[in-house]
């Protein structure tokens, strides 16, 4: 939703919300503050789009609505139940493989790939950071390496002293 306060959440805009709890299949929200019950991830409109059609299909099975994990098994045991790191890998192999890819995908890789969108699309080193949950700044380093016609604009963005001083010397 664009704005949440009718549900009592000041943070504008698209978001998600992650409670670091006991998780039946074993998983952990990554790094929790201490300040806080729970953290806050900004989204764009298609994985809004991507979670209401996930939930319309997901709320018309008959174990569908039981869960309030966001990945739920709905058609391989235990149905209802939250996927597991290894399901999910197998769920994206199947659909690679579905795809005609030449190779299988990985959950890593959709992470991977969503640190160097943020990257190319302007994002600085500490907002990579923390859109990946690093607990350090250094780990998004490697989505940071420009592409050369980047260079080239940041060079060419600094005057040059003729420029500043009207002429030659």
């Amino acid at each position: 939703m664009p704005d949440s306060s009718a549900l009592g959440c000041p943070k504008q805009g698209s978001h998600l919300h992650t409670l670091r709890r006991d998780n039946p299949n074993g998983a952990w929200a990554k790094r929790q503050p201490t300040a806080a019950p729970g953290r806050w991830k900004p989204v764009d409109h298609l994985v809004v789009l991507a979670h209401d059609q996930y939930v319309l299909e997901r709320m018309a099975l008959p174990h569908g609505p039981e869960s309030d994990f966001v990945l739920v098994n709905l058609f391989a045991e235990p149905l209802g139940a939250p996927m597991t790191t290894d399901s999910l890998g197998e769920l994206l192999g199947r659909l690679s493989k579905r795809a005609g890819l030449s190779r299988r995908i990985t959950p890593r890789m959709l992470r991977c790939a969503a640190g160097s969108n943020f990257a190319d699309a302007g994002g600085g080193q500490d907002e990579i950071a923390a859109l990946l949950d690093h607990a350090r700044l250094s780990s998004a380093e490697p989505y940071l390496t420009p592409a050369p016609d980047r260079l080239r604009n940041a060079v060419d963005a600094v005057p040059s002293p003729r420029e500043l001083t009207g002429g030659v010397r």
